[in-house]
């Protein structure tokens, strides 16, 4: 017998998180803001109702324990949001983690801090696990307004307070539902997905040098524009990378930065934030080869040397065998013939939680894929029937 959820306090429950912070039909919701630390408070108000014990440490992270006895499956997300973005990412996984307490589970539900990256990356999470230290949090800032990691946690009433850790021996797995963030669950007329691995997001800069000089002074011959230089390379990329991608690959360049940034000035360097992403490790290693062989090539065509620096390289993470199965049974049992099974295309929090307990993610679709901006949206019988599958998808893999 399927486990009962009550769907519709579930959605109450969103559609309440969602006020907090409201922007058009999004949410507006930074890290360690007043609305950001006005949800976290509402969310452990939410968990004492569940019957779970909560606590919010000194990272910002936010955990509601179940006091009985185990084993016990640790479900969340996070409940920060990008800027001016959707009412569901993030908070979508920690609300189905109350409905799944409600619902009588021995589960413990947990929202991470910063999944959004405001201060660092997956800060919550990494905290978590224990991979974040004392003195990485020293070098941490808001990559928007510059605002120190440390100033923020002040000025949010965390600082001083301990930072929590993974109970060993806790815990069988973790789970995480999610908005799917892309358009192939809406394409293929299908409600759920269970998610097979989370891909590796391998970032880089591009630095070239060129001649900072007069714009109408210095001929075409004699120029050294590395902003001219910085996009015929990228240029190359986007017509090579095809040759050695898979099917699931991605690529973007998501800052060109001039200095001086002049119209009459020619640009004497140029910063190129560039990022790939792909679930198969071979895969992503031929992609950086050809990215190393590009740069190459373009150093000995232009006059203006780039440099390719790497800025952050994780590594995908796969889901568990045994768990992904449980949420395929369950998905087969409630939804038969309206799911899939799926690669993620995004980062998430359950890729660091994977490295000390199994984790599993499920996928809802995402109204013409958006997410990341206030339009953000999922049919709410979707949203119910997924809480389902994953509620019944924790009990299956909870009695194996």
């Amino acid at each position: 017998m399927p486990i009962a959820v009550d769907t519709a306090r579930f959605l109450a429950d969103l559609h309440d998180l969602r006020k907090i912070g409201t922007y058009k039909t999004g949410v507006h919701r930074p890290t360690y803001t007043p609305d950001d630390m006005e949800s976290r408070r509402w969310l452990m108000d939410r968990m004492r109702e569940c019957g779970l014990e909560p606590e919010m440490d000194g990272i910002g992270n936010v955990i509601g324990r179940h006091k009985g006895a185990g084993p016990h499956l640790l479900v969340g997300s996070h409940i920060e949001t990008q800027n001016h973005a959707g009412w569901l990412d993030g908070a979508l996984g920690v609300v189905s983690g109350l409905a799944l307490a409600r619902a009588g589970l021995p589960v413990d539900v947990i929202a991470f801090a910063d999944e959004e990256g405001h201060y660092g990356g997956f800060i919550g999470s990494r905290s978590f696990i224990g991979q974040l230290d004392d003195a990485e949090i020293d070098t941490l800032a808001n990559r928007y307004h510059g605002k120190t990691l440390r100033d923020a946690l002040k000025e949010a009433g965390l600082a001083g307070r301990p930072r929590m850790r993974c109970a060993e021996g806790r815990y069988k797995g973790f789970l995480e539902m999610h908005i799917e963030q892309g358009t192939q669950l809406e394409g293929a007329g299908l409600q759920v997905g269970v998610v097979t691995g989370i891909v590796a997001i391998r970032q880089y800069k591009l630095i070239f040098t060129g001649m900072q000089d007069h714009a109408g002074g210095t001929t075409m011959a004699e120029r050294r524009d590395a902003g001219l230089s910085a996009i015929r390379l990228l240029a190359e990329i986007d017509r090579n990378f095809p040759l050695v991608c898979g099917p699931r690959s991605t690529w973007t360049t998501g800052r060109i930065s001039l200095d001086p940034g002049a119209s009459s000035i020619i640009p004497g360097r140029c910063e190129v934030l560039f990022q790939l992403r792909d679930v198969d490790t071979a895969i992503i290693a031929r992609m950086e080869e050809r990215l190393r062989a590009l740069v190459q090539e373009s150093n000995r065509r232009e006059k203006c040397p780039c440099v390719l620096e790497p800025v952050s390289l994780s590594t995908p993470a796969l889901c568990d065998d045994a768990m992904q199965q449980a949420l395929a049974d369950a998905a087969e049992a409630i939804a038969p013939g309206a799911w899939q099974r799926m690669p993620s295309g995004a980062g998430h929090d359950a890729q660091y939680v994977a490295r000390v307990m199994p984790a599993a993610m499920l996928f809802t679709p995402s109204i013409n894929g958006i997410s990341h901006h206030w339009a953000e949206d999922t049919k709410e019988e979707d949203l119910a029937l997924c809480v389902r599958v994953l509620a019944e998808g924790a009990a299956r893999y909870l009695a194996a």
